[in-house]
C-alpha cells in the first residue's frame, strides 16, 4: 500500500461537509465523534502494522527493507496527517472561544 492510499483511508473516515443551507443535527456529532475515533484507530494500526515489519525485519524472518520502509513511511505520513487535523481542530476550537456572542 502506498502512502496515498494511507492517507486515502484516514481521509475516508472523515465524513463529507454538509452543504451550506443544511442544519447539522444531533446525531451528526456523535458521527463525527464516531470518526474520528475511527480515523484515530486507522492510525493506531498503521503504526502498529509499521512496528511489527521493523520487528520482523530485526529478528531475521524477513529480509524484505523496502516493505519495511514503506510500513515506516506509511506510518510517519497518517501520524503527521492526524496531527495536522489535531492542530486544525485545536485552532477552531480557539477560535470559537474567542467569539462573541
Amino acid at each position: 500500500m502506498s502512502p496515498i492510499q494511507g492517507i486515502a483511508q484516514v481521509a475516508s473516515a472523515v465524513p463529507a461537509a454538509p452543504s451550506p443551507g443544511t442544519a447539522a443535527s444531533p446525531a451528526g456529532a456523535g458521527g463525527f465523534l464516531d470518526s474520528l475515533k475511527s480515523a484515530v484507530g486507522k492510525v493506531n494500526d498503521v503504526q502498529l502494522q509499521a512496528g511489527q515489519a521493523v520487528d520482523a525485519l530485526m529478528t531475521g524472518q524477513t529480509q524484505d527493507i523496502h516493505r519495511t520502509m514503506v510500513a515506516l513511511q506509511q506510518a510517519d505520513v497518517s501520524f503527521q496527517l492526524m496531527m495536522q487535523i489535531r492542530n486544525k481542530l485545536v485552532t477552531a476550537y480557539e477560535e470559537i472561544q474567542r467569539m462573541q456572542i
